[in-house]
């Protein structure tokens, strides 16, 4: 049965967008406003706009590796081959606007703006500093934001009861 409910991908899609310019925009400006490993005082104590690059992982895993290079091409492969995955599963839900359709829009974006970096200059630029008490949070962007946003959406999503529909049969 064809639907005939609205599709909502161009609206996932302006959602994935809007946060790819964000992040590429955030990332220009550091790198442009701010010298490698200098530092801007927000809060002090809790939050500083920061200037580090990351050629690893998630909290610079894999950063030391004795193959960069295999490790850096490794990223690559995974996050496009991740992002091309939730952006099939964006098209097959398309036609709903849910917690979990906007969850992937953040992965996607967050995976494509990492991966730009990646590929365009070979590190990705870090620049969230946040200090709770004693605890130091690893540098972050924009990106690795949408991507734990919408992680933490997907799983609330997912423990959360869902509502029966209420269509007459």
């Amino acid at each position: 049965m064809i639907s005939l409910a609205p599709r909502r991908l161009p609206w996932l899609l302006l959602i994935s967008t809007l946060v790819i310019i964000l992040d590429r925009m955030s990332k220009v400006w550091v790198t442009n406003h701010i010298r490698l490993g200098g530092a801007i005082p927000v809060l002090p104590g809790i939050l500083r706009i920061t200037h580090w690059t990351n050629d690893g992982a998630a909290f610079s895993l894999f950063a030391d590796s004795l193959h960069p290079h295999l490790v850096h091409w490794m990223l690559v492969g995974f996050s496009s081959l991740a992002g091309l995955a939730v952006l099939a599963a964006m098209i097959y839900l398309g036609d709903r606007f849910t917690a979990t359709t906007v969850a992937l829009a953040l992965i996607f974006a967050g995976a494509l703006g990492n991966v730009h970096d990646r590929i365009a200059y070979g590190s990705v630029v870090d620049f969230i500093e946040v200090h709770i008490f004693r605890y130091h949070w690893p540098d972050f962007n924009i990106a690795d934001s949408a991507i734990v946003t919408g992680a933490c959406l997907l799983l609330l999503d997912a423990l959360l009861p869902k509502q029966q529909d209420t269509e007459a049969e």
